[in-house]
């Protein structure tokens, strides 16, 4: 966004929403001050600096919420991330490299614009078709059948991005989400404009972002056990909830507690005990790009 249309939108939040408006377009300045010295000063590690067959991405998981779950391959190992967004994430990671020999199987929609199938060993946007309506958002299980299908194709390497623990929360939901039809109306309260706005506490914003991370990793387990070779967890970028100011995970954000995320070394072995299912059956209508990312609060 410009300065010029942000002054814009500025005088018409003021107009309709007098003080809050204004409170809101200053938020907005500060995020934006914030990104444009991302922009110049950044840093983190990318997953190809170390070695893995399979990479295993936890859409917006802080390091710190790992204790707060129990699996006996989980570690307080920690980096920083490249990004402190998605779509920063997937452009400075496969940006600029070959990729032939990588599968990639992705449940965010930033994908879309960012990269190019005939790049991939295989792209499989797994968000263009799995979008459940009850859980309002491409469910865990739906990625992990494709993930195994993926690594049995046969690529050199398999890079897995789950869109939880981002939220919406599925088994503690906070927000009401969008019905599809109304994926167009703005603006609309996530869990996170909830907890800058204190309309809900940071405890219980918590405990749902835990159970999320609960939730994906019982799928990993699936993974895990259905496929073989050394395994990364890790995670595109963290969640603010509060440092400095700032909540959720904006652009270009170079703050530690934004880019602090998991890195945690394991092994897969195969046990044959899931079967993926092949040549699901795919929505015959495909999901908006810009919908979608609007029904999982990027936009």
């Amino acid at each position: 966004m410009t300065v010029g249309e942000w002054v814009a939108k500025s005088g018409r939040r003021v107009r309709d929403n007098g003080w809050s408006g204004a409170k809101q377009s200053a938020y907005e300045f500060y995020v934006g001050a914030w990104s444009n010295i991302g922009r110049r000063y950044n840093y983190g590690t990318s997953i190809w600096e170390d070695n893995w067959d399979i990479c295993l991405v936890l859409d917006a998981c802080r390091w710190d919420l790992i204790p707060e779950v129990d699996r006996s391959y989980l570690t307080d190992q920690s980096k920083y991330s490249v990004a402190s967004s998605s779509g920063e994430w997937i452009s400075k990671t496969f940006a600029g490299r070959d990729n032939s020999d990588i599968a990639y199987v992705t449940a965010n929609p930033y994908s879309k614009t960012l990269l190019d199938k005939d790049d991939f060993f295989l792209l499989d946007e797994v968000w263009e078709y799995g979008f459940n309506d009850d859980v309002r958002t491409i469910p865990a299980d739906l990625v992990t059948n494709q993930a195994i299908s993926a690594w049995n194709s046969g690529p050199e390497q398999l890079v897995v991005h789950y869109m939880q623990p981002h939220h919406p929360f599925v088994p503690k939901p906070m927000d009401e989400g969008l019905p599809r039809q109304e994926f167009g109306s703005q603006p609309w309260d996530n869990v996170w404009h909830k907890l800058r706005k204190g309309d809900v506490d940071r405890e219980e914003v918590w405990s749902g972002y835990a159970a999320n991370l609960d939730y994906v990793l019982e799928h990993v387990d699936t993974l895990l056990e259905n496929t073989s070779g050394e395994v990364l967890i890790t995670a595109d970028h963290g969640n603010l909830l509060g440092e400095w100011g700032m909540y959720a995970h904006p652009d270009w954000v170079p703050l530690p507690a934004l880019k602090r995320v998991p890195w945690i070394k394991t092994v897969a072995e195969d046990t044959g005990s899931y079967e993926p299912v092949h040549n699901l059956i795919r929505q015959d209508k495909r999901i908006d790009r810009s919908d979608q990312l609007e029904a999982l609060g990027y936009k």
